[in-house]
Order: structure tokens, then C-alpha cells, then sequence
């Protein structure tokens, strides 16, 4: 673990074990944070070398010993993760009431934010040389230096059996997806197709208006001619909704993480290569944000997070997703409806980690302050109960 290791120290120790003839150690897993960074963030961070982000922080210069850069590295780490993950918490909210915009739309967004004046803003672009740090301009040095980011609380909410690589079977999962197919309904599952049913070539994208008669337009993804949303009968919660993040007018973002099986991943994936795709060929600059999450330090493990779409009357706080609840009774499987505009209390207290949900979801793409995607939205959610 370490900064620039895979570019820099990896290649040195492979060059003094073939000095001596022999073997170098292989890592099992590797830590990069630069890597990590430059991969999260782009060319929106600028210069990520250490020094450049010690010196920033007030953490001192860098010495090149050791257990000094190691130090030095941990403290980096610790405080671009602060200011990293409290700048990924904020576009989401704004994408939630914010379509793609059309080709043009964007390109004018884009000249408009060149010639504004220079801003403390996420994306300001920066040159390659530059030693300016625009993203961390959410943190002031002088109050950084004071308190070190601490990640206890984090470390202590987090279950010790959520971080175990634990991968969901798929074949537990397609055993169980024609019986739960069956028993679901039909009227609120038109429309909604099973993993089966999807083949990767098939899947396309394209833009299309926003609504009927709109000049704006949005990227929508289809299987063929049909809107691609899916159905997930078995989904094993990783990490569950935490009700503590709001949006800038302090309501509750409500969203959870869930593992994938190899066959979800595919499709997801598929989707992802089609619309960034297009995307790209439309001439947006955005930085893509794959919707499949590679679990760091997890062999072959793949995540995705799911979102719950907010309805907000007054100040009536609810969300748009429906919840049900799975009952077994013999060989006969039913849904007994839970409520079909939960609040976040509801939601917090049934989507824990190493709950199973069947999901009905939604694909929507976004293009907003140089960040691109798919996000996952939950439609409706099934709540599988739990063997005994």
C-alpha cells in the first residue's frame, strides 16, 4: 500500500530481486492511492503527488525515508478522503431533479464554465504541471492541520460481517428467479425483465426527448425497441440506507449498496459501455462514473448502489418506491404490500446490511457539473425473509 506504488516501488523491487536471480513477491492485493484518486476524480484533482498534497495540507514536506512517507501517505489519504467523499455527496442530490441535458445543452454548460471567473468549484480544471488543488477547496489547510480525520466512528458502524467477501450465488439465484416471477404479479412487473431475458449486443442507447414535445433531451436505454428496466429477485444488501446524509436543503438522500452476481454484473456493465458510448460520441467531457463498483482488497466482487427517488409535498418527506414484503406459506409464495410511499424511517429500519431484496429498477442516466453515468433507481423493493 502506498502512493504511486504500481508505477514506482512495484517496478523497483522486481528490478532488485532480477539483480540477485530471483523470484519477486507477489502481492495478493494492492493499495494505490494515487490510482485510486486520478481513477475517482480524473483530471479534476490536478497534481496528485504527494508532496504537492502534503504541502497543501500543512502535513510538512517530504522526506523520501521510508516510515516517514508511510506516515505521510496515511495522513494524505485520510484527508483527501474527507474532502473526496463529501464532494461525491453532493451532485447526486442535484441529478435527481436534473434530465441529461441534450448535446448542445451541455457543450453551452460547458463554455459557460470557462469563461466564468476563476471559483472555488470542483470543476475548475487545472493543467497538468499546476500545483493547484481545486478539489480540495472544501478544506481549509489551517483547520486541517488542527483535527486529523478520524475514521473510528466509520470503522465501528460498519458490520465486521459486511466486509466479508461474501458473493451471492447466482445459481441459488436463478434456482429461485421463476418461482418468484410467478408469485409477483403481473400489472406492477410489465415492463420489467428477467436477467435471462437479456442479451449484451442487444443492448443499445440513444437520446430521446425528455418528454413528448420537448426540446431537451435525455440518454435512454433499451433492449431492442423496449426501455431496458430489470428485475433482481435476490439481491443481498452490502450496505444498508443511512438516513444522515441530506442535500443542500437538508433533506434525506436515501440510497444502499448491494453485491452482484456475475450474470447482473454483465448486463450492468453492458449498459454502462452502451451509454458512455453515446455519451462520449455526443461530445460530453464528463467524467464517467461506472455504475459497477469494484470492491478494493475483494476478489471478484462487484457492487452497485441503488437509489430511492424522493417525492416531497411541503414538507412531507416521502419516496417513491414501493415496499413489499415476501411471505412463504408451504409451497405458495405471496407479497403482502408494506406501503407504497415509505418515509426514511421505514426504509432505514428494512434495508440493512444482509437483508435480500428482490428489486424492480430503473436506469437513468445524468450529465451534471462534469460527472456522467447510470444510476440504479428503485422502483419498487421486495423484502425476501430470512431462513431459519
Amino acid at each position: 500500500a502506498g502512493h504511486n506504488i504500481l508505477r514506482f516501488d512495484c517496478p523497483r523491487i522486481r528490478e532488485a530481486f532480477a539483480e540477485i536471480g530471483r523470484d519477486p513477491p507477489e502481492p495478493k492485493g494492492t493499495i494505490d492511492s494515487l490510482a485510486l484518486l486520478t481513477q475517482r476524480f480524473g483530471r479534476r484533482a490536478g497534481d496528485m503527488k504527494m508532496a504537492t498534497l502534503a504541502a497543501y495540507f500543512g502535513l510538512g514536506n517530504q522526506t523520501h525515508r521510508s516510515l516517514d512517507d508511510v506516515r505521510m501517505n496515511l495522513e494524505v489519504l485520510k484527508y483527501c478522503a474527507t474532502v473526496l467523499f463529501l464532494e461525491s455527496s453532493l451532485p447526486d442530490e442535484l441529478v435527481d431533479n436534473s434530465a441529461t441535458p441534450s448535446p448542445e445543452t451541455t457543450s453551452r454548460r460547458r463554455s459557460s464554465i470557462k469563461s466564468s471567473p476563476p471559483q472555488s468549484s470542483v470543476d475548475q480544471q487545472t493543467g497538468e504541471n499546476s500545483t493547484a488543488i481545486p478539489i480540495l477547496s472544501f478544506v481549509s489547510p489551517a483547520e486541517a492541520q488542527k483535527d486529523p480525520f478520524d475514521l473510528s466512528a466509520l470503522r465501528n458502524g460498519i458490520a465486521p460481517e459486511v466486509l466479508q467477501s461474501d458473493i451471492p450465488m447466482e445459481e441459488e439465484q436463478n434456482q429461485q428467479s421463476e418461482t418468484v416471477a410467478a408469485s409477483e404479479g403481473t400489472g406492477d412487473q410489465e415492463g420489467f425483465l428477467e436477467l435471462d431475458e437479456i442479451t449484451i449486443p442487444s443492448i443499445r442507447a440513444t437520446h430521446v426527448p425528455l418528454y413528448e414535445g420537448s426540446q431537451r433531451m435525455k440518454l435512454q436505454l433499451f433492449l431492442g425497441d423496449r426501455t431496458l428496466r430489470l428485475h433482481c429477485p435476490r439481491l443481498k444488501v452490502r450496505f444498508g440506507i443511512n438516513g444522515k446524509f441530506v442535500d443542500n436543503a437538508g433533506r434525506r438522500k436515501l440510497n444502499f449498496v448491494v453485491d452482484l452476481c456475475p450474470s447482473l454484473c454483465k448486463v450492468l456493465q453492458g449498459c454502462d459501455s452502451a451509454a458512455k458510448t453515446i455519451s462520449v460520441d455526443s461530445g460530453s467531457g464528463s467524467d464517467w462514473n461506472p455504475v459497477v463498483i469494484q470492491m478494493n482488497g475483494f476478489q471478484n466482487c462487484h457492487t452497485a448502489r441503488i437509489h430511492i427517488p424522493a417525492e416531497f409535498n411541503g414538507d412531507v418527506e416521502r419516496y417513491a418506491a414501493e415496499i413489499h414484503q415476501r411471505e412463504l406459506s408451504g409451497d405458495t409464495t405471496t407479497q403482502k404490500l408494506i406501503s407504497s410511499n415509505p418515509r426514511a424511517e421505514e426504509l432505514e429500519s428494512l434495508v440493512k446490511s444482509g437483508t435480500i431484496l428482490g428489486a424492480f429498477l430503473s436506469l437513468e442516466s445524468y450529465d451534471y457539473q462534469q460527472r456522467a453515468g447510470v444510476r440504479l433507481v428503485a422502483r419498487k423493493l421486495v423484502v425476501v425473509p430470512q431462513r431459519v
